[in-house]
């Protein structure tokens, strides 16, 4: 993090803006917003500034910047168009130790003025470290979009009620549930059409009922291949309101940053080598364990919980065991791995079906159809399959699929590591070794495997012809 976030209390404090133009007008208005004391330095105001002061609301240091104004200052703004003045503005600053902005020049700015969303008393505050404004400009405008401007009136209804709420529900478990339950029940609705005194009966009336004992519940969330931006709404919802989590090995810590910070995590991976059926079964112990105690439990796997995730043996037992539960679906490793490789799993002229495979079997377990697997325009997804290339390879081939067919091997699909080597079937497992390819990775056979060659747009491609591995 480059730059420390802070929320400045600056009520009733000096603050002084140096600059008599319309840059320093607005920085004093925004500055007037939060309350400051300001005083502006400068030879000649604005009319506007000139009229804040006619008014009482600033004061005027007339002339050029004295480093004397900067006395008795908790922060200091440059706003003129002299980089000189600016800069002299900021030593000066800098030597007190008061934090100085220079509007438009990070180099000479110890903090940054952010874009702001204002839904007061929430203020949500967007900053580029002041390498690009107009994309902290852009981002506000989306946020902006997002919450309704009932929501300040939400967040003072609840300054009002906390103490209230805090008497009324002292656990704090059950006092998460009713803010829960104001933020998304009808008291929300009830503002969001304007009704704000039938908003605090309704809010009235649930404070004087014993809140429901909690509920625990477990929801089955799929996580995706790795890429934030992949997550569902509802999967980053479920992330915001668990008490616990229960992550795989594979769920990226891109993603885990999106989890509440209070959530107790524990790790569920799987490692190559360990009793998978034990590791297996304390799952379903821990889930069954946390929701008994009322809390929100996620089970958080990467890509899909249902594409060779377990996720059916997670829900029988819970069934078994009277949990509720429900499932949020995730984008499988096939899906996102294809895409973010360029390939199309279907395709009119080269694939009419696809298949997804687990290769996570010995030899003597190999139980897969591979006659019916060997066919051709269909694409194959092997899950699973880095440490079975060779048996992959040669069990195709045996079968009848063409020694040419083209192959992707995708690694860290989706991640900016990802890497994606393809070339000829024939040729896999050499070209994996010769490039180091490590797990996660998924296989795609088939033809549409090809088009990773052309149509490739996202991270590094590696060419599997032999002139290409020689240079």
């Amino acid at each position: 993090m480059k730059l420390f976030p802070i929320f400045a209390d600056l009520k009733d404090r000096p603050v002084l803006v140096v600059g008599g133009g319309a840059v320093a007008e607005r920085k004093t208005l925004a500055l007037l917003e939060a309350h400051a004391d300001v005083a502006v330095g400068a030879p000649e105001l604005t009319p506007a500034l000139a009229e804040l002061l006619a008014a009482g609301r600033i004061r005027h240091l007339a002339g050029r910047f004295d480093p004397a104004w900067l006395d008795g200052a908790w922060l200091a703004v440059a706003a003129t168009d002299d980089r000189g003045v600016n800069a002299a503005v900021s030593d000066a600053a800098r030597a007190r130790r008061i934090f100085s902005n220079v509007v438009d020049d990070p180099e000479l700015s110890s903090f940054q003025v952010p874009s702001i969303v204002d839904r007061s008393p929430v203020i949500v505050a967007i900053s580029s470290s002041g390498v690009a404004p107009v994309l902290a400009r852009r981002l506000r405008e989306r946020i902006e979009s997002l919450f309704d401007h009932s929501l300040g009136r939400l967040a003072g209804l609840a300054e009002r009620y906390r103490q209230r709420i805090r008497a009324g529900h002292p656990d704090l478990g059950a006092r998460r549930r009713f803010y829960d339950w104001l933020l998304d029940g009808p008291v929300a609705g009830l503002l969001r059409q304007q009704r704000p005194q039938d908003a605090e009966a309704a809010l009235q009336a649930a404070l004087a009922q014993p809140l429901a004992p909690a509920e625990g519940s477990v929801v089955l969330v799929g996580a995706g291949p790795g890429d934030p931006g992949l997550l569902t709404l509802k999967a980053l919802r479920a992330l915001n309101e668990a008490d616990v989590i229960l992550y795989d090995r594979l769920v990226s810590d891109d993603i885990m940053s999106l989890a509440r910070r209070d959530a107790e995590r524990i790790s569920v991976g799987k490692l190559p080598g360990e009793d998978h059926h034990a590791t297996q079964a304390r799952i379903h112990a821990l889930l069954v364990e946390h929701a008994r105690l009322g809390r929100r439990v996620v089970r958080l796997k990467g890509g899909d919980a249902f594409i060779f995730g377990r996720g059916g043996e997670e829900l029988e037992h819970l069934r078994a065991h009277g949990v509720r539960y429900e499932v949020v679906p995730g984008i499988t490793a096939a899906l996102a791995c294809a895409a973010y490789a360029g390939i199309p799993l279907t395709h009119r002229e080269h694939a009419q079906s696809v298949r997804l495979v687990t290769a996570h079997c010995r030899e003597d377990e190999d139980n897969l159809d591979w006659p019916a697997l060997a066919r051709e325009r269909q694409t194959l997804a092997f899950y699973m399959g880095v440490g079975q290339l060779e048996l992959l390879t040669q069990r195709l081939i045996r079968h009848g699929r063409a020694a040419t067919t083209p192959f992707a091997l995708i690694e860290n699909g989706s991640r900016p590591e990802q890497r994606v080597l393809s070339g000829a079937l024939e040729d896999l497992p050499r070209l994996a070794r010769a490039h180091a390819i490590r797990s996660p990775a998924l296989l795609i056979v088939g033809e549409v495997a090809g088009l990773a060659q052309s149509l490739h747009w996202f991270g590094e491609h590696l060419e599997g012809a032999p002139q290409r591995l020689a240079a």
